[in-house]
C-alpha cells in the first residue's frame, strides 16, 4: 500500500481515532491511485470521506453535506 503523502498525514494529525478511522481508507485509496484528491463531508449526524475527481491529487477539502 501506498504511503500517505505529507498533505494527507498532516490532515489527520490530532483527529480522534473514529475519524482517522473513516477517513484514512479513503486517503490510501487516493495515494494508491494518485488521481483524485479526497472530499470530507462532515456534518453533525455524518463524517464520510470519497475521491473527488475535482480535486487533484494530495487535496483535500472539507464540506458540509
Amino acid at each position: 500500500m501506498s504511503e500517505l503523502p505529507a498533505s494527507y498525514r498532516k490532515y489527520l494529525q490530532g483527529r480522534d481515532q473514529t475519524f482517522i478511522d473513516t477517513v484514512r481508507p479513503v486517503l490510501q485509496q487516493s495515494a494508491a491511485e494518485e488521481m483524485f484528491g479526497v472530499r470530507v463531508v462532515i456534518d453533525p449526524h455524518l463524517l464520510q470521506a470519497h475521491l473527488d475527481e475535482r480535486l487533484p491529487f494530495g487535496e483535500i477539502v472539507e464540506d458540509v453535506d
